[in-house]
C-alpha cells in the first residue's frame, strides 16, 4: 500500500551518508537523486525512502508520533542496520530486543535530523 516515504532534512549531505549506509546493508542503493533530494529503494520492490530538504524553504523539523519501520532478514541484520545508524550519526531510541508478545523483535533510532525509525522482524 504505502509506495515511498519522505523525511525532511536540514543537512541532505549528512543525511545521505546515514542513509546510503543503512540502504546498503538492506541490499539497495540509490534509484533517485535531484537538487534538494535523493531516494533510495529498488524500482519494483517495496516501499522506498526519501530525503529532502523542504519544499517551501523552511527548516525541516520531526513529526512527533511518526516513525519508518525498516523490515530485515533476521536478528543480526536488526543488529547490523542499529549499529550502522549509530555509527553514521544516529541515536539510540530503544536497543535491540523483543516487544511485547508475538515475535515482534526491533531496533529504534534517530537519523541525524531527529526523524525515528525502526529495523524489525515479525515472528
Amino acid at each position: 500500500m504505502i509506495g515511498y516515504v519522505t523525511l525532511g532534512t536540514n543537512d541532505l549531505e549528512r543525511g545521505a551518508k546515514f542513509y546510503d549506509a543503512i540502504a546498503k546493508e538492506l541490499g539497495t542503493g540509490r534509484m533517485m537523486e535531484w537538487p534538494g533530494a535523493i531516494a533510495w529503494g529498488t524500482p519494483g520492490g517495496g516501499a522506498g525512502i526519501g530525503l529532502t530538504k523542504p519544499f517551501d524553504g523552511n527548516a525541516a523539523s520531526v513529526g512527533n508520533g511518526v516513525m519508518v519501520a525498516l523490515e530485515c532478514k533476521d536478528k543480526e541484520q536488526i543488529q547490523r542496520v542499529y549499529d550502522i545508524a549509530l555509527a553514521n550519526g544516529g541515536s539510540c531510541e530503544g536497543k535491540p530486543g523483543p516487544r511485547g508478545d508475538g515475535g515482534f523483535y526491533a531496533a529504534y533510532f534517530r537519523d541525524p535530523d531527529g526523524n525515528k525509525l525502526n529495523a524489525f522482524i515479525m515472528g
